[in-house]
Order: structure tokens, then sequence, then C-alpha cells
């Protein structure tokens, strides 16, 4: 598993980035889906943990088929989705993300939130180990992001707020912005497949980087549409928008029932690592090593992922 902490600065607070993450992520997923693509929510209802308290559970598929280049569409199944479970107690989440057809691949992350610019050290409390954790500072405003996802209304070197009154986010923000706080992710990506591991997990932090970069710079280009509202309206927000988001994908079965849920006599807590993925059977045959050809030296130069639409940078 290769492991990286980032740290992504915004000129916000925290309790006012707890109604602007919800509202982001519920319409970036309306707006990335369409029929047969995009993001299925399962379900999204409250859950109470032992240690962290109430908080709430989301079930989302992430359906990407379309997304894959013509080679490996293929290879692989028809109906490809990436599931993410994502448990909130707010300002501390977990999420995870498997694959439908790759038992071996997952992504796990933990968040915290916290007011400062980033200073806090080793927040989810690391042991020591022969190599230091590798930290990234993220700079939502100046560090560049594909081309694909650039849009001039939410360029933050020009964003001026109209409610709030904050941007643009010059050169030195992070150090003259008032208020400020800092959402830390520690982010593991494990691919367990001989001759690629290395390769693709490092392509995959990547693709996560770009998306946290343009998660949280929509967030905040987006503040004034949602800073005046109440977690109660964000909360209704949310749920409207993930029942028109599941009927944008097509999907049959109803979109959100909110209940309560019969709890065993000892409450399991939030998982603290990464699961095995709930797919039975061994790795696609073009994902095995030869047993009777020698193994090549190195890995293929480049790899052609797809990208994780949908993924919580945010969570």
């Amino acid at each position: 598993m290769l492991l990286k902490e980032y740290r992504i600065c915004m000129p916000l607070t925290v309790e006012e980035y707890r109604v602007g993450q919800l509202y982001t992520i519920s319409k970036h997923s309306h707006e990335e889906s369409d029929k047969g693509e995009g993001v299925e929510v399962v379900r999204n209802e409250p859950h109470l943990d032992p240690v962290h308290g109430e908080g709430q559970i989301t079930e989302k598929r992430v359906h990407l088929s379309s997304k894959l280049p013509s080679w490996a569409r293929a290879l692989v199944p028809r109906i490809f989705y990436i599931t993410e479970k994502a448990w909130n107690y707010y300002p501390y989440t977990i999420t995870e993300y498997t694959c439908s057809f790759l038992p071996k691949f997952s992504i796990h992350i933990e968040t915290k939130y916290e007011d400062n610019c980033g200073s806090s050290e080793n927040i989810f409390g690391q042991e020591k180990s022969g190599c230091d954790l590798e930290v990234d500072f993220l700079d939502i405003a100046h560090d560049k992001i594909p081309e694909r996802h650039y849009e001039s209304s939410e360029d933050l070197r020009c964003f001026s707020s109209t409610k709030t009154g904050r941007g643009p986010l010059k050169e030195d923000w992070k150090e003259t912005s008032q208020p400020i706080m800092c959402s830390y992710k520690l982010v593991g990506v494990k691919f367990e497949v001989w001759g690629l591991q290395t390769r693709v997990e490092q392509f995959v932090h990547k693709v996560i980087r770009d998306i946290l970069l343009v998660g949280h710079r929509q967030a905040f280009a987006w503040v004034d549409e949602w800073y005046d509202m109440s977690m109660d309206e964000v909360r209704q927000y949310e749920r409207e928008t993930q029942e028109a988001t599941n009927e944008k994908v097509g999907l049959v079965t109803p979109a959100i029932a909110v209940h309560e849920v019969p709890r065993a006599p000892a409450t399991r807590s939030a998982p603290a690592s990464t699961p095995s993925t709930p797919v039975n059977g061994d790795p696609p045959d073009f994902l095995a090593v030869p047993r009777e050809r020698p193994r090549k030296k190195s890995a293929p130069e480049t790899l052609t992922l797809p990208e994780l639409q949908g993924l919580s940078a945010h969570k």
C-alpha cells in the first residue's frame, strides 16, 4: 500500500465547510451523472459509532464503464462500478473505495478538519517507521489542474465572493487569509498485482490529487450558492439532489430511505483500515502473472486508467 498525507487549506471555517462539503458533493455528483453513468446513491442514513458518536453512513456506486479506454471495455464486465462507503462524524470522516471487478484494488481515506493553515503534525497518530510519511500541501488557487477540469468561474486567482467578501486568492493567501482551515487527508492506495503495484498506486495517487484540488476549488467557488444554508436546508438539498441524480442515471430502485436500522448488541466501530473488496473470486486472467513464461524485468512504461469520477475528494 502507498500511503500519503494531503493538506488542503481553505479560506473558510470548519463549521462553514461542513455545509459547503455536503452541497458541493451533491451538486458535483449530479452534474457528472448521465443516463447509465454517474453516481448511484445506495443508502444514506444515520449511524452511531461507539467511539466517534452520531454520524451518517453513505454508500454510493460510481458507474464508469463508458469512461474506460476501448481496449479495457472489451475486457471488463459491462456493468463496471466503484463502491464508495463513507462514515461522516464531522470533523472526522472515513471513506473507502473498492472496485466491482478488481478484488485486489482499494482506497482508504481518513480526513480531519481543523481551523489552522495545515500546521498540525502527525494529526492521525501514525507510528514512526523507517521512512517518513510523505506530506503534500495542495494550493487550491495556484496548483495546476488538468485542462479539461478548468472553468474560468472557478479560477480562485480571480474569484471574489459576493456574500463573504473573500477572494481573489493571491500567492500569499494562506498566510494572510482569515478565516482559514485545513483538510487533512491520509490516503492509502492498494493494488496487489505483481509487476503493476507500484506504478498503479502512484498513478492513482496522482488522480486523487487532481480530484482533491478540483473538489476543494469548487467548494469555495460555489460559496455564494451555499453560504446562507443551514444544516437542515443542505440536508434537504442533498436528499433532493441524490434522488434526482439516481433518476438521471436511469435507476429503477428507490432513491434514499432514512430510517432506524436495528443494531446488534455490540455495535461495531467503523473500520480503521482498508477492508477486502466484497467481491469473491480471483482477478481476471489478463491481470494474472503468467506461470509458464519468464517474467518481464519491468512494468509497462505507461498506464491508462479511468479517472475515479465522483471520488469524494471532499469526504
